[in-house]
């Protein structure tokens, strides 16, 4: 495979841009190798600068559950960027996408837009700890939820492939209030609110893990963090940037059956632009300014072509009569793919799946937390990361991150990669030989 450009884009790169990316998965630091630089994408495909395509199971991180470059989305963000790009003013669609979130999630009943997940997390907790006047705030370790200093104190994702347990810049006194503790352990979160229980503002948690890998959570583990928020009169707040809407209609917490107090959301509502929401009860989001006195601002919040393409694809994805059956077959698919192969080729791999969000993790162990996620093989993953990029199918370049499926692929795409993983576990296999 010639990667000639890649390489050479990725060799200027480095001089002009940290590390040569704009977000440090990107830069195959946790699997080693080149970056592909993409140029385009088309449904379930995407094509590299050397002319490479590749059958695509990153979706952009999630937000892209239609494929790329779904027409009506581009027709959408097309038509709105023809009357503006941005107004720094109200707009009718603003109103009616609030509407639409507000009918497709049950737990929201006001919503604030604003342009990326971090930012919809850092100003969830804000609201939290302004609506409850308390500091404290609970998270899970190997829990992603953007860079935000007070939840960098542990982390997944990136920062978990370069083993960083924090990050230099975030002061002692920004993580002085964040209380770490393992996911899926509700007898180490009730020791917590037993300790600090009057203190804690809120509970922050992935409904179910994407940043550690896909990691879902135990019977009970979600319904004791409900119960020991509503006891104490802390926050409960589901960060549902990666499961909202991908999921389920309702995203996790209707999969669930939890009901947060508030919710982050990001990725799929944008239709692949920058573009993300924070919404809940509706005593607490009117103390958000300017209804009330938590501050939180910003000039493209609600901008009105990311507004655009975000309605028009939760307008496909409610008009396609089995869109969630749908994903979750091909997730199954996807999942029975990586085991089969993998047990032919004598491979020990645990496979994690909540519809068409899945990892394939290189242990012989289940992986309930990010002390079990860690005990996978990265340096297996990495092999079969680049045996899967040879043969045309794009993985994560992490480990510890989730694969994301779409509506685009179907079954061609499916037999594409059930062929290239069958390949790829037996290439792992005689490698080791």
């Amino acid at each position: 495979m010639n990667t000639t450009i890649s390489s050479e884009l990725m060799a200027e790169a480095v001089g002009l841009i940290p590390g040569g990316v704009n977000s440090p998965v990107r830069a195959f630091g946790g699997v080693g190798g080149t970056p592909r630089f993409m140029a385009r994408g088309q449904g379930a495909w995407m094509w590299d600068v050397d002319g490479n395509r590749y059958l695509d199971c990153v979706g952009s991180w999630g937000p892209l559950i239609l494929g790329h470059a779904y027409p009506a989305v581009v027709k959408a963000a097309q038509a709105a960027v023809a009357d503006g790009s941005s107004f720094g003013a109200p707009t009718e669609a603003e109103v009616s996408f609030a509407r639409e979130i507000v009918e497709w999630v049950p737990s929201v009943e006001m919503v604030r837009l604003v342009n990326s997940g971090t930012e919809a997390v850092l100003s969830a907790i804000r609201l939290a700890r302004g609506f409850t006047g308390r500091d404290k705030l609970v998270k899970f370790e190997g829990c992603y939820h953007g860079h935000v200093d007070a939840l960098l104190a542990s982390a997944g994702s990136g920062l978990a492939t370069f083993g960083l347990p924090s990050s230099p810049g975030v002061t002692k006194a920004a993580a002085a209030d964040t209380l770490l503790v393992p996911y899926n352990d509700a007898a180490a979160v009730e020791k917590v609110f037993a300790e600090y229980g009057s203190e804690i503002a809120a509970v922050i948690v992935e409904p179910v893990a994407g940043n550690m890998g896909t990691v879902l959570p135990e019977p009970g583990f979600l319904e004791t963090l409900r119960d020991l928020c509503t006891r104490s009169g802390a926050m409960l707040i589901l960060d549902e940037v990666m499961t909202g809407f991908r999921v389920a209609a309702g995203g996790a917490q209707a999969l669930l059956g939890i009901t947060p107090d508030i919710t982050t959301m990001g990725k799929i509502i944008g239709g692949g632009f920058p573009l993300a929401a924070y919404g809940g009860r509706r005593d607490v989001m009117n103390c958000v300014s300017p209804a009330g006195p938590v501050y939180q601002a910003g000039t493209l919040s609600g901008n009105p072509v990311a507004v655009a393409a975000g309605r028009a694809q939760l307008a496909a994805m409610k008009a396609h009569p089995d869109a969630y059956a749908f994903l979750d077959s091909a997730g199954e698919r996807a999942e029975a793919a990586l085991l089969s192969s993998a047990r032919a080729a004598g491979v020990p791999v645990t496979v994690n799946r909540c519809g068409s969000m899945l990892t394939c993790f290189f242990t012989n162990q289940p992986v309930t937390d990010f002390a079990s996620a860690k005990q996978s093989d990265t340096a297996r993953y990495a092999t079969f990361f680049h045996a899967m990029l040879d043969r045309g199918v794009y993985l994560p370049p992490s480990q510890f991150e989730a694969f994301f499926l779409s509506l685009a692929h179907g079954d061609e795409e499916m037999s594409f990669f059930e062929a290239a993983c069958k390949s790829s576990m037996a290439a792992l296999t005689r490698e080791a030989s």
